[in-house]
């Protein structure tokens, strides 16, 4: 099975294996071995919900520093659409682009105006009827992800575009060559991200041969290098930066993306918890009727990325606020920039017990019979997520039955039962 690079990791010395990620996993990638977190990699869609809920700060998301910009001639900042909601005291997107650029970056570039070509290019695709409905949105890596290992019947619904980063650093780049004449691998082009997965799309993507992205920076790390600044700057010293509409900005919350499409019957969804229900339900039929799902991991949209500054509820109230006196469409991207995969998502199965098919339907089997044994309470106690988790931990070899507190209760009992027996034999066995 290929492997991926992950932006999100364990830092062991923090952790206290406490089981608040065990528990709110959605792919059931961790399990508590002796006493610390172990993030399995083949599960792990880099949704960040372990960052979230640790208390112990134990994970975190590994991003890019700000010193890979000396690595370029030429430097571009791509801001997410979620960036413009993070500063309380202006909604001026031209002075807060201004403030990036003064960060270190020679230029800045509007993700928002890939995510209205992404727009433009879905409108297209379903009014020609060529998708499988109810079509789903393929922008946030994590829910592609998602579908890769756990939903692989749906796999045909997703629309095949690359997402709003990728076309946006395409156009960025050729506009740099543009304006300076560099070579292309003289141009570095960093994306401002408010999510971990954003990071993993960049490093190993599930659909791109190569990312048009050279490095992603998170808005966390940019707003604390921005936010002593930005106050500091002028009103004739803004420049006329911002060239995105109101529908590209508004992907940064919940239904921006799904009501630039157009359609009628559409279902957003946010929480990748909500969003595993909402594939469930496609699965189940129950949503036939619906055209198109916007769905994203993070609650709140990409203004609750785990790697924002800002609350997503004043977020996007904030992001409201400033879209309400923009067009919904300005400039876009240019006609040559290609808009789909480079290749096809393909089922990512992480159930493969053994390579030789047969001893992998005798640990099928095994595990069955593990699994019926257990109590199924799904108490986590054990250091897996639940009971059958566990049972496919004990026949990979990475449990024993006893790391349930049941099972080991059970054993326990029992020995203590054959003790007393042997300190007082009955009389039968006294003759």
């Amino acid at each position: 099975m290929e492997t991926y690079w992950h932006s999100v990791m364990l830092e062991k010395d923090s952790c206290k294996g406490c089981t608040n990620c065990l528990k709110h996993c959605p792919t059931q990638a961790i399990r508590i071995q002796k006493g610390k977190a172990k993030i399995l990699k083949e599960r792990c869609i880099d949704c960040g919900e372990c960052i979230r809920v640790c208390p112990y700060h134990a994970k975190k998301a590994v991003t890019d520093s700000f010193e890979m910009l000396n690595n370029y001639k030429y430097n571009v900042a791509l801001a997410a659409p979620a960036f413009c909601a993070q500063f309380s005291k202006t909604e001026n997107i031209n002075l807060m682009l201004t403030a990036l650029k003064r960060v270190g970056f020679d230029d800045v570039f509007e993700v928002a105006r890939g995510a209205q070509r992404v727009s433009e290019e879905t409108r297209r695709l379903l009014k020609s009827g060529e998708l499988l409905k109810p079509t789903i949105s393929s922008a946030c890596p994590a829910v592609v992800r998602l579908i890769a290992i756990r939903f692989p019947n749906l796999i045909g619904n997703i629309i095949p575009l690359r997402a709003p980063m990728e076309l946006a650093a395409d156009q960025a780049r050729r506009d740099a060559i543009q304006k300076t004449g560099l070579k292309p691998e003289e141009i570095g082009i960093f994306f401002i991200s408010p999510c971990a997965a954003k990071v993993t799309e960049v490093r190993s993507s599930s659909n791109l041969i190569k990312s048009n992205v050279d490095g992603v920076l998170s808005i966390k790390d940019t707003y604390l290098k921005m936010a002593q600044n930005i106050s500091k700057i002028s009103e004739n010293e803004i420049e006329e930066l911002t060239y995105s509409g109101r529908d590209g900005i508004m992907w940064a919350v919940p239904g921006g993306e799904a009501s630039a499409t157009g359609v009628e019957r559409q279902v957003s969804v946010d929480g990748i918890q909500n969003v595993i229900q909402v594939f469930e339900d496609i699965e189940d039929g129950k949503l036939n009727d619906i055209e198109y799902v916007e769905a994203l991991a993070c609650n709140g949209g990409c203004v609750g990325g785990p790697l924002t500054a800002e609350n997503c509820f004043v977020a996007e109230s904030r992001l409201k606020r400033i879209c309400k006196s923009i067009e919904p469409e300005k400039l876009s991207l240019g006609s040559e920039i290609v808009p789909f995969w480079d290749r096809p998502l393909i089922y990512r199965p992480i159930m493969n017990l053994d390579e030789d098919i047969q001893k992998a339907m005798q640990k099928m089997i095994r595990l069955e019979e593990i699994y019926e044994s257990l109590p199924g309470l799904d108490c986590g106690s054990c250091g897996s997520p639940s009971c059958r988790a566990l049972a496919e931990d004990i026949v990979r070899g990475h449990a024993k039955e006893t790391d349930c507190i049941f099972k080991l209760r059970e054993k326990i009992s029992k020995l203590v039962d054959e003790m007393v027996a042997l300190e007082n034999p009955t009389e039968k066995d006294e003759e």
